[in-house]
């Protein structure tokens, strides 16, 4: 899918660094390190944070998905005094990438999403990506008015989730 020139949006690349509305400052940054911060975030995760069976259940689960995402695709993570509080990632797929979110549970319905998202989009762009497309539970309608917010715009519906995509 080629876009036209007025659907292109350029997305701020990371780093960045701003204050969420919870008056913490936190950082944004490319991420090719190890798993262990990631692992720990993960591992905080309840049953309410979970979607779509990811993050998985387990640390030995969570550490090889963790390992999965960060040789295959393309990493961003917010950091709040030296602790990993959220991670985006672009993973080839098809044509396409396919794009996941996580913010720790402790700093949801901050604006950290939307910043996360934003950069992500943009390191995706930096680094020659076209499109990209997630999947969303159908009733995680927080998730969904952010994606709209960006620009994705939904594909295909079924009963458990939709299908999302935009240009980049």
């Amino acid at each position: 899918m080629t876009p036209a020139a007025d659907e292109v949006r350029q997305f701020p690349r990371p780093p960045l660094t701003f204050t969420d509305e919870r008056a913490r400052t936190v950082d944004i940054e490319v991420y090719d390190g190890g798993a262990d911060p990631l692992v720990a975030m993960y591992t905080d995760f309840d049953e309410e944070s979970r979607a779509q069976g990811v993050p998985p259940r387990g640390e030995t689960q969570i550490r090889e998905w963790v390992e999965t995402l960060l040789e295959e695709g393309l990493n961003v993570v917010v950091w709040h005094d030296e602790a990993a509080v959220g991670h985006a990632v672009l993973v080839p797929s098809r044509d396409s990438s396919e794009l996941a979110i996580f913010v720790h549970p402790e700093y949801q319905s901050a604006g950290i999403g939307t910043r996360l998202i934003e950069a992500l989009l943009g390191y995706g762009q930096a680094n020659g990506r076209d499109h990209v497309w997630l999947a969303v539970a159908r009733t995680n309608h927080v998730a969904m008015k952010l994606y709209d917010k960006v620009g994705f715009e939904t594909r295909l519906r079924d009963r458990a989730e939709h299908e999302m995509e935009r240009p980049l």
